[in-house]
């Protein structure tokens, strides 16, 4: 029987597990633990699912095809951990050709997708948390949030249910595991055990706040929902409240270099004045609300932003499945399967853009990330 040793617990290894292990592997699963890891990338309450990609025909057609995934998990799970509350993409000036959000709308458009502009005072009457400042955009009902955490726990015990050997431990060299195939789905560890990528990945810290409203009503999913606000622009994106009364917000953006190992783990003091400054030009409702809590997601960025999803060349054993660059969760239904295709050399058009590219220099190309140019 084929054999696989997956080394990292988060969405990119728990789905490759279950892939693998439908293809009639035996596969073990290591993480450190526990699965959610508090420090992954994958943990925390919410991601955004979005099909709005600017104009990037191929994550659109991705997250088209994932959007039907989240449903059918849904439905097999038997509770939604997908919200599909829809999105809402706004700018403070008029859409431009060019902009994430015109393009966005513009190839979503032309897809079939209905979505609904909204401009002025028609955006204040329908979200009515928004600021005046705010002032065009669209509402798209397809898509919202996943309760992260919640679902890499719940495929990490679909894993074991598939007879995944689930081993909590630290993997400290790849030469420890025996088996055919070595899967390193570890993120921003991913570096630590293949260092000769530390040119093509780097580890990126990206604030996150839970806020706790007063006027909670207001921030409910039906007026609030899933949001980016001038997001490539800003980097601000966030969610409706939850059931603790908390609204997340984080940033898409620049970020600070972190190891994710780093004792320094903390917003700082600047990037939480940025965001009272943010909320009080958008959410003038949240501009005073305490801080219930704070985090660093730590990313790991490829420099193009783009999945890195490839067989090694120097040990053909050895497929890498990392450089979610901070968009990758959303696709958590179709991961798994494009992971075990290159695992096996199977033919997947995809896998040309998540290639194994050491050559590559260019900017960030993930439309809705902000960036200082």
């Amino acid at each position: 029987m084929k054999s696989a040793a997956v080394v990292g617990g988060g969405v990119f290894g728990v789905t490759a597990a279950l892939a693998l292990a439908r293809r009639g592997f035996r596969v073990i699963l290591v993480d450190e633990g526990p699965i959610p890891h508090p420090l992954a990338e994958s943990t925390d309450i919410s991601k955004v699912v979005r099909a709005d990609y600017g104009s990037d025909e191929i994550y659109t057609e991705m997250a088209e095809r994932a959007l039907a995934g989240w449903r059918d998990w849904n439905r097999k799970w038997g509770e939604p951990l997908y919200h599909e509350t829809g999105v809402t993409f706004l700018t403070r000036s008029p859409m431009a050709q060019g902009g994430f959000e015109h393009e966005s709308y513009q190839l979503l458009s032309r897809r079939g997708h209905r979505l609904q502009r909204l401009q002025g005072s028609e955006i204040r009457k329908r979200f009515p948390a928004w600021g005046p400042k705010w002032t065009d955009g669209y509402y798209n009902p397809e898509g919202g949030f996943a309760e992260s955490g919640r679902v890499v726990a719940r495929l990490a015990a679909e894993a074991r249910a598939a007879g995944v050997d689930v081993q909590l431990r630290r993997c400290a060299s790849l030469d420890e595991l025996a088996a055919d195939r070595v899967v390193v789905t570890a993120g921003s560890w991913t570096t630590d055990l293949i260092p000769t990528l530390k040119p093509s990945l780097r580890q990126i810290g990206q604030p996150v706040f839970h806020l706790q409203p007063t006027e909670k009503d207001l921030f409910d999913a039906k007026q609030f929902p899933v949001f980016g606000a001038d997001i490539a622009q800003t980097g601000y994106y966030g969610f409706p409240i939850n059931g603790d009364g908390i609204v997340k917000i984080a940033n898409h953006g620049v970020g600070t270099p972190i190891h994710p190992d780093s004792d320094d783990r903390r917003v700082t003091q600047d990037q939480t004045d940025s965001l009272r400054s943010f909320l009080s030009e958008s959410f003038p409702a949240l501009a005073n609300a305490p801080l219930a809590s704070t985090r660093v997601c730590v990313y790991c960025d490829t420099k193009d932003e783009h999945f890195w999803i490839a067989r090694s060349p120097e040990d053909p054993r050895v497929t890498v499945a990392a450089g979610g660059s901070g968009h990758a969760f959303k696709f958590a239904p179709l991961l798994g399967d494009l992971i075990a295709d290159a695992v096996e050399d199977e033919p997947n058009p995809l896998l040309e853009r998540f290639r194994w590219r050491p050559e590559v220099a260019s900017k960030g190309e993930e439309a809705a990330r902000h960036r200082d140019d």
